[in-house]
C-alpha cells in the first residue's frame, strides 16, 4: 500500500501496462492438461513493480497460486487461445507490453469430450497436436498507432545468447529478456533469477547481464530499462 500511494507520481504515472504472466493449460480431456513448471512469479513480480511506479496495470494470468498485487486487475485466462485474446484486445490500449508468460506451444487437436480411459490392451496414447497461436509475436506485429513497446522472454537451456538474439530479430521485439531455466535455484518455482537483457539499437543490439538476485529486485531492473528505452522511442531518439 505504502509503495502504491508513493509511486502514484512515478515515472510510470498514467501509463497504461499489460503483463502476461504463468503458464497456460491445454485440455487434452476433462481431466488432463499440458502445461509447464512456470510459477508466474517473475510476471506477477513485475506487474508489482509497474503498479508501484504509478502505472496501471492488467495483468493476464494463466493458472497460479499467487495473490494479486497490490493495485494491479488481474484477467485469469487458462488456455494460448484465450490469453491471445485478451493480449491483442487490451495491448493497443498500452505503452508496454511485457510477455512473461510461458504459453504452451501446442495444444491439443481434438480435445477429448469424456475422460480417456486406459484399456488392458493399449500400451501407447498418441495425441495430434496444433501450433498455439504466437501471442508476443502478433502483439508486435501490431500497426504503428496501436503496438506498445514489446518486451519479450525467453527461456533456454542452452546457447541462451543466440537463442535470444533469434527470438529477439524474428519476433520483431523491442527488448528480451532471457534466462537459463537449467540453473539449480533460479528460473521456474524459484524466488531468484538470473537474466541476460537484449534490446534493439539504430545499430543492431545492446545487452544487459543480471545477476542472480531476488525476482522482485530483477523486476525493477526490466522496468527501468524497459521505461528507459520506451522514453528514447516515444522522444524520436
Amino acid at each position: 500500500h505504502i509503495r502504491q500511494v508513493l509511486g502514484r507520481d512515478g515515472d510510470l504515472a498514467g501509463r497504461k501496462i499489460v503483463v502476461s504472466a504463468g503458464g497456460t493449460q491445454e485440455p487434452v480431456d476433462p481431466v488432463r492438461v499440458i502445461t509447464n513448471r512456470s510459477s508466474g512469479k517473475m510476471g506477477y513480480a513485475l506487474a508489482a513493480e509497474a503498479a508501484a511506479q504509478g502505472a496501471r496495470v492488467t495483468l493476464i494470468s494463466g493458472p497460479v497460486n499467487l495473490p494479486t498485487p497490490q493495485g494491479v486487475e488481474r484477467l485469469n485466462v487458462e488456455t494460448a487461445v484465450q490469453m491471445h485474446t485478451a493480449a491483442l484486445e487490451l495491448a493497443p490500449q498500452a505503452a508496454l507490453f511485457i510477455g512473461c508468460a510461458a504459453v504452451a506451444d501446442y495444444r491439443a487437436a481434438n480435445a477429448a469430450e469424456h475422460k480417456l480411459k486406459k484399456t488392458d490392451d493399449q500400451d501407447t496414447l498418441t495425441l495430434t497436436l496444433v501450433k498455439n497461436p504466437d501471442i508476443i509475436a502478433d502483439v508486435a506485429a501490431l500497426p504503428d498507432g496501436q503496438r506498445p513497446f514489446v518486451v519479450g522472454f525467453a527461456a533456454e537451456t542452452q546457447d541462451i545468447e543466440r537463442y535470444a538474439q533469434d527470438k529477439l530479430a524474428r519476433k520483431g521485439l523491442d527488448m528480451i529478456v532471457a534466462n537459463d531455466v537449467s540453473q539449480q535455484g533460479l528460473g521456474f518455482g524459484s524466488d531468484d533469477n538470473a537474466a541476460l537483457l537484449l534490446w534493439r539499437t539504430s545499430d543492431g543490439s545492446d545487452r544487459l547481464v543480471a545477476p542472480p538476485q531476488p525476482k522482485t529486485q530483477l523486476a525493477a531492473l526490466i522496468v527501468r530499462h524497459a521505461l528507459t528505452h520506451l522514453s528514447l522511442t516515444s522522444s524520436g531518439a
